[in-house]
């Protein structure tokens, strides 16, 4: 059974409505090889459209893939003060995601992003506590900081789950965490008495940044997905890593 195109490309992730309206206006969707008319209605089960070339993606199948975020972007799809966002580091992805969490302006790292909800509930509720762990270079008393640290915290009035704390140097921590509260690790070293210089998040949920270049992404591999509770991922979407 036919549907209009912009709803087809909304539900597939790539848009929403308006701009998949302005994509079809401006000759980039095409149905069985032929450009596309505002208005116009198609099957997926029997039609190939594509936008920009790319096949549309069918139901079920998702994209996950984690990006380096770079100092200096929100982790946002839009911001309303004209900052650089994450949305435009992954724009040749080819499908419309959205961050898992988040990562402050000032901070660097990994920063997981996806199409699938359900994925991203499991990462982000309380009850999974996806541990999440951080490279901290900080100024201030550290000895002195560090049992701080380890001990009982509560941001907010809330109590805590204790953080596993590792001295990688003498201005430089390794910080886990199991929850994530907002500008946890960044707060909590404030409360120690120390100040943070840099904050680059290394690994979460078993995944590791590794020699990901800074502002490049790359997709999730299916043991990855696995790793991450996923026990039979779907396929992921093609694109090319850039």
């Amino acid at each position: 059974m036919g549907e209009r195109l912009q709803k087809l490309i909304s539900a597939a992730g790539l848009s929403s409505r308006r701009k998949a309206e302005d994509l079809i206006l401006a000759g980039r969707v095409t149905v069985n090889g032929q450009t596309a008319s505002l208005g116009q209605s198609a099957d997926p089960a029997t039609d190939r459209i594509c936008v920009d070339g790319r096949p549309l993606p069918t139901p079920g199948e998702h994209t996950s893939l984690m990006l380096n975020k770079p100092r200096g972007y929100v982790s946002t799809l839009r911001d309303e003060r004209g900052r650089r966002t994450v949305a435009e580091l992954v724009a040749d992805a080819g499908v419309r995601l959205y961050p898992v969490g988040r990562l402050d302006l000032n901070s660097d790292g990994l920063l997981l992003m996806t199409d699938d909800g359900a994925l991203a509930q499991r990462l982000m509720h309380p009850a999974h506590a996806v541990d999440k762990v951080y490279r901290v270079e900080v100024s201030g008393d550290v000895e002195a900081a560090l049992p701080l640290l380890r001990g009982p915290m509560a941001l907010d009035g809330h109590a805590l789950a204790p953080a596993q704390v590792e001295r990688l140097g003498a201005m430089t921590l390794r910080i886990t965490i199991h929850e994530g509260r907002n500008r946890q690790v960044r707060r909590m070293c404030a409360a120690a008495g120390l100040r943070v210089l840099r904050l680059t998040r290394i690994a979460e949920g078993g995944l590791t940044l590794g020699d990901l270049p800074p502002g490049r992404w790359r997709h999730l591999r299916p043991e990855e997905l696995r790793a991450l509770g996923l026990a039979d991922p779907e396929p992921q979407i093609a694109a090319k890593t850039p």
